[in-house]
C-alpha cells in the first residue's frame, strides 16, 4: 500500500542515512561496554577499568574540532563524504589496532587505540549528523531522524550483544577484527551516497568556521529560548534513564535476566518502533505539534516507573513501564533530532549540530551524578515523579516558543557569505 507519509521512507537519501546511522553507532560499545567486558574477563583491576571510562570524553568535546569539518574540504568526494571516508578509515585502523593489543600484554597500547577510536568515532558522528542535516529536505527530517536512530541501535546490538557472543566463540581478537570489517558497510555507503549540494556561505577561514555558526544561531528570533529548549526538551527523559536499570534490579527486585529480556529486548523494540512511528507522524504534522505531543508522552511515561515503584514487583507493570517509556522516548528523539536539524544552517551544520548535541547532553552530565542522592532523599517513587516535573519546563518552552518553532521549520538555511 502506498501512502504519501510512508513514501518518504523509500528515498535513496533515507536509505543512506539508515546505513550511516549503523556506521555511527558501531564503534560506541567497542570503547565502552564491550571493552569493559574484555578488560574484566582479562583480570584487569576494577580501578583501572573505571579509568577507561574517560575514553568516551571525545564524544562530549567533539564540537571543539567540528569547525574544521565545515571549513576544510578533503581533496576527493566532497565536504561531507570526504570527511566520512577519512574518519571511517581511521576507525578501521583503530579497531584493528585494538584487536592486536590484548589487555594483559599491551594495556597502554589498547587504551591509546581505544582513545583513537573514540576520537575518530566522535568525528564521524559530527560529519554524519551534518550530512543528514544537509541532504534531507524538510519533509524528510522526521523519517531521517527515525531511520538514523534505527541504524544506530542495530549497530549497538552488533558491537554490544553480538560482540560478546562472538568473543566466547572466536576470541576477542577475531571479534574486534570482525567489527572493523563491519565498518566497510559505512565506507561503501559514503562512497556511493550523493554529496549534498554545497551552500553559498561555506566558511572561507577557520575563524569564520568558529564565529559564523555562533553568530548565525544567536541571530535567530528567540535564540536563547530556542537553545534553552534544546537543553531542556529531553532532560526529564534522560534523568529518569540514568538509574532505570538499578531501579529495576535493586529498587523492585527483578533479576538481571528479567531486566535483560524486558528492558534490553522489549525496550529496544519499543524504542525503534517509537522512532519510526514518530518519523511517520512528523511527515503529517507540524514540528511544534510533534515536539509538544511527543514531549507530553515522554513526561507521562516516567510516571509509569513511579507506578511500578508504588506497586512493587509486577511483571505486567514491568512490561508496560518499559514498553511505554521506550516508545515515548523513541518518538521524542525523532522529534528532537528533526528540530535540531531544522535549527542548523547548511553552511556550517557540522559545527552547529555538534554544539546543539553538546547542549542537549549538558543537563544529563551535570545532574546525572546527583540522581543517586535524589533517590536517597525521595525514594524511587518520588524520584520518578520528580523526573516528570523535570520534563515540564521543556514542554512549557515548546508551548511558548511555538511561533519561533514554526519560523525555524519554514526558514531556508543556506546563507550567503
Amino acid at each position: 500500500m502506498s501512502s504519501p507519509y510512508l513514501d518518504v521512507f523509500r528515498s535513496s537519501r533515507i536509505a543512506a542515512v539508515l546505513v550511516l546511522g549503523f556506521s555511527s553507532g558501531l564503534p560506541l560499545a567497542l570503547t565502552g561496554s564491550t571493552l569493559q567486558a574484555w578488560l574484566t574477563v582479562s583480570g584487569i583491576d576494577i580501578q583501572t577499568i573505571a579509568w577507561f571510562s574517560w575514553i568516551g570524553l571525545p564524544y562530549a568535546l567533539k564540537f571543539f574540532w567540528s569547525p574544521l569539518m565545515d571549513r576544510f574540504v578533503p581533496p576527493v568526494f566532497g565536504r561531507r563524504r570526504g570527511w566520512m571516508l577519512l574518519t571511517q578509515a581511521a576507525l578501521i585502523a583503530g579497531i584493528a589496532a585494538m584487536a592486536v593489543s590484548p589487555p594483559g600484554a599491551a594495556l597502554w597500547i589498547l587504551g591509546c587505540a581505544a582513545l583513537w577510536v573514540a576520537f575518530a568515532s566522535a568525528s564521524q558522528d559530527v560529519v554524519i549528523d551534518a550530512y543528514r542535516t544537509d541532504v534531507l529536505g524538510a519533509q524528510e527530517r522526521g523519517a531521517g531522524a527515525a531511520v538514523g536512530v534505527l541504524g544506530y541501535r542495530i549497530a549497538m546490538l552488533a558491537s554490544g550483544a553480538l560482540a560478546l557472543i562472538l568473543s566466547d566463540q572466536i576470541g576477542w581478537q577475531a571479534t574486534y577484527f570482525s567489527m572493523a570489517a563491519l565498518m566497510l558497510i559505512g565506507v561503501a555507503t559514503a562512497w556511493l551516497a550523493p554529496e549534498p549540494e554545497a551552500p553559498a556561505g561555506v566558511p572561507r577561514t577557520l575563524g569564520d568556521a568558529v564565529a559564523k555558526p555562533l553568530a548565525d544561531l544567536f541571530s535567530r528570533p528567540g535564540a536563547f529560548s530556542l537553545l534553552l529548549l534544546v537543553l531542556l526538551y529531553k532532560f526529564g527523559d534522560a534523568l529518569a534513564g540514568t538509574l532505570t536499570t538499578a531501579f529495576l534490579i535493586r529498587g523492585v527486585g527483578f533479576t538481571p535476566t528479567d531486566v535483560g529480556v524486558v528492558n534490553k529486548g522489549l525496550g529496544l523494540a519499543a524504542l525503534l518502533f517509537g522512532a519510526l512511528a514518530g518519523g511517520v507522524l512528523l511527515a503529517r504534522m507540524s514540528l511544534y505539534r510533534a515536539l509538544f505531543l511527543f514531549g507530553v508522552l515522554q513526561a507521562i511515561s516516567n510516571l509509569s516507573f513511579a507506578w511500578l515503584a508504588w506497586a512493587g514487583k509486577s511483571y505486567p507493570l514491568l512490561v508496560f513501564a518499559v514498553g511505554f517509556e521506550n516508545l515515548a522516548s523513541g518518538m521524542g528523539t525523532a522529534a528532537f533530532v528533526a528540530f535540531a536539524m531544522a535549527l542548523c544552517n547548511h553552511s556550517f551544520s557540522a559545527t552547529q549540530y555538534a554544539l546543539l548535541s553538546a547542549i542537549a547532553s549538558l543537563g544529563r552530565i551535570l545532574f546525572g551524578p546527583l540522581a543517586g542522592g535524589m533517590v536517597e532523599a525521595l525514594g524511587w517513587d518520588g524520584f520518578f515523579v520528580l523526573t516528570f516535573f523535570a520534563a515540564l519546563p521543556g514542554l512549557a518552552l515548546v508551548w511558548f516558543m511555538r511561533a519561533n518553532i514554526g519560523d525555524v521549520e519554514r526558514m531556508t538555511t543556506p546563507v550567503s557569505s
